[in-house]
């Protein structure tokens, strides 16, 4: 037996219509009640039970591609990431990041890093912590999550806090 939407007669691109309509037709044609002779609504019924299982599969992996309908290749995502990072705009960055059809170590790297820019310390040290686990090896990971885990224990200084608020004040009014 071949894959689900060979069997089907149809596209593996196609669409749940399309997979339903095949199936529809399938079944009319190769119904048993359609043939008199028992070889025949054997042989039938056979491949009655081949579209069936056809179907549930093709429909199942229809419904999946729709879930991620705007995901972009994780390596892509990645790319427009780092270049709205250089430009410091992190808010976009992150948006552009979660478009990722998957993640691995150097996502949760860029994630870390985005989430530093946007002072979120707590967010940008478990995003390293992350991308330190699937990658235990990379020593840029580990410093990131060291600076992290320091910009944490910083921070929950009140003189920090607010040093850091005024910062923001700052950056803020140059803006607009």
């Amino acid at each position: 037996m071949g894959s689900a939407f060979e069997v089907l007669g149809i596209a593996p691109t196609d669409d749940k219509q399309a997979v339903r309509c095949a199936y529809h037709t399938l079944v009319k044609k190769y119904h048993p009640d359609r043939f008199t002779d028992p070889g025949e609504q054997a042989i039938a019924q056979q491949r009655l039970i081949e579209l069936n299982l056809a179907y549930e599969k093709a429909i199942k992996l229809t419904e999946q591609r729709t879930v991620g309908f705007h995901t972009v290749p994780a390596q892509q995502a990645k790319a427009f990431a780092r270049r709205l990072l250089e430009q410091m705009e992190p808010e976009s960055a992150l948006r552009q990041l979660a478009r990722a059809d998957g993640k691995d170590e150097e996502w949760y790297y860029l994630e870390g890093l985005m989430m530093m820019q946007l002072r979120q310390w707590a967010a940008a040290h478990q995003s390293f912590r992350e991308a330190v686990r699937r990658s235990p090896e990379n020593m840029t990971y580990r410093r990131a999550a060291l600076n992290a885990a320091l910009a944490v224990k910083r921070n929950g200084n009140v003189v920090f806090r607010v040093i850091d608020w005024c910062d923001n004040k700052l950056k803020r009014s140059r803006r607009s």
